[in-house]
């Protein structure tokens, strides 16, 4: 939930002025506990407990053990299409579950249209 947090309340990372969705397994219930815990304010969370959403972004190929998403961003473009995909908590792309925001914010400024 901390990258959440991180990327809510990092200014550089919102003047990049990208909508955040946080997509997890976890249920509504779950994520609103967490959302007020963590005090999540700007960000949506989607419960995906089937894990369609995730399975469409093809994202379980990098699956932890128990068969849920890891730690994958995906930065959509207006089109609807994927203009990048980036997992970092499977053990192949540095088992990673925190990425520092200014790497993030690095990553998508890249892969924006210009």
């Amino acid at each position: 939930m901390q990258q959440i947090v991180d990327l809510q309340n990092d200014p550089d990372f919102q003047a990049l002025d990208v909508a955040v969705l946080s997509i997890a397994a976890d249920s509504p219930d779950e994520q609103s506990a967490a959302r007020s815990e963590y005090q999540i304010t700007s960000i949506p969370m989607l419960s995906d407990p089937d894990k369609e959403v995730s399975a469409g972004y093809g994202v379980l190929q990098w699956a932890v053990a128990s068969g849920e998403p890891g730690h994958t961003f995906i930065l959509v473009d207006q089109e609807g299409k994927i203009a990048w995909i980036q997992d970092y908590g499977a053990p192949e792309n540095r088992g990673v579950m925190y990425v520092p925001v200014e790497e993030l914010s690095a990553e998508v400024r890249a892969h924006l249209s210009p």
